[in-house]
């Protein structure tokens, strides 16, 4: 992370700064809390540890300076003080600080601090990721717009009847719920490789035209797995580079690109096939009218153990309310 280390005294910046760059953070400091507006400003950095009494502009002052600025970009800010009492520390908050470190600061609790604020770091920077790759999508495909929100209920709706009602094993937890809520829109981000002549046809595509479709796929999970591979921690990565790869596998073994079949194809692809059929059926599109839910609820039952996970399917019915709502 990029941290901000804004304190009046030399020692204790000094200090605080060759500690945290110890632990591998990239850092910046200030003198004051005049200099550490600026800084803030200038280098938008991922958290500020500031000391809070300060000549000028103080740290609670700086603190909410920065919260009224700050928009898209979520900064966390400790605050470093020999204050105790209730009345300040509840002060302080009321201003946007997040988190305390006591003086004189130990290594252990800066290190415990820098837990929390990893996390909330880690949380932004996946959703900011998730949302422009798929906004990336969307902006080649006039229909994406709203399917990619629909296919992220359909998807979670199915995955937490799977959970809730016990077919999957323990070690799927809630958090299979959420990263696929937050995955699946990048199902079809692989599209941005393939010619608009291909993308945008109305009519039916010939064989070659199809072969050259079909390798969208390949060319999402090649984009995505090389986030992943970069952030080896963040799961919902490699989730989002399986989805994209294998919502086109079927069961039996008839899909592409690789021809899986069964519990070879990742769960969380096998959820988001029949979420995205289900709305390409439902929905109209240049090269074909609406399906009614009872048309496409025949269509997917029908593909049950061929095309679709029986397992998934059942789940489907279970859910299918939900669905049409």
């Amino acid at each position: 992370m990029k941290l901000l280390v804004v304190d009046d005294d030399l020692v204790s910046r000094a200090k605080m700064g060759k500690l945290l760059s110890a632990l591998g953070h990239k850092v910046v400091t200030a003198n004051d809390g005049d200099e550490g507006w600026d800084a803030w400003q200038s280098e938008q950095p991922d958290v500020i540890v500031m000391d809070w009494v300060m000549p000028g502009m103080d740290g609670p002052v700086l603190c909410e300076k920065i919260r009224k600025a700050e928009s898209v970009h979520y900064t966390y800010i400790i605050m470093v003080t020999s204050k105790s009492s209730m009345e300040d520390l509840s002060n302080a908050m009321s201003k946007g600080v997040d988190d305390f470190i006591v003086k004189p600061f130990r290594k252990a609790e800066v290190i415990a601090r820098l837990g929390p604020a990893m996390r909330i770091i880690n949380l932004q920077t996946r959703d900011i990721v998730i949302f422009s790759l798929a906004k990336l999508a969307e902006s080649r495909d006039s229909d994406t717009g709203e399917h990619l929100d629909r296919i992220r209920h359909f998807s979670k709706i199915l995955a937490e009847n799977l959970l809730n009602t016990g077919k999957l094993d323990k070690t799927y937890q809630q958090s299979f719920v959420e990263d696929i809520f937050l995955t699946s829109p990048l199902h079809d981000i692989g599209k941005v490789g393939i010619a608009d002549s291909i993308l945008r046809k109305p009519g039916k595509f010939t064989a070659d035209e199809f072969n050259e479709m079909k390798k969208h796929s390949q060319v999402g999970y090649e984009t995505l797995n090389q986030c992943a591979q970069s952030y080896p921690n963040a799961n919902y990565l490699q989730m989002a580079a399986d989805i994209a790869l294998n919502h086109h596998e079927k069961f039996d073994g008839s899909g592409y690109p690789n021809g899986l079949s069964g519990e070879d194809i990742p769960l969380a692809a096998r959820v988001v096939a029949l979420a995205d059929v289900y709305d390409a059926l439902t929905q109209k599109r240049v090269y074909k009218e609406a399906f009614t839910h009872e048309a496409a609820y025949a269509i997917i039952l029908e593909g049950r153990g061929n095309h679709f996970d029986p397992m998934v399917v059942d789940a489907f019915i279970e859910c299918e309310s939900k669905f049409i709502r």
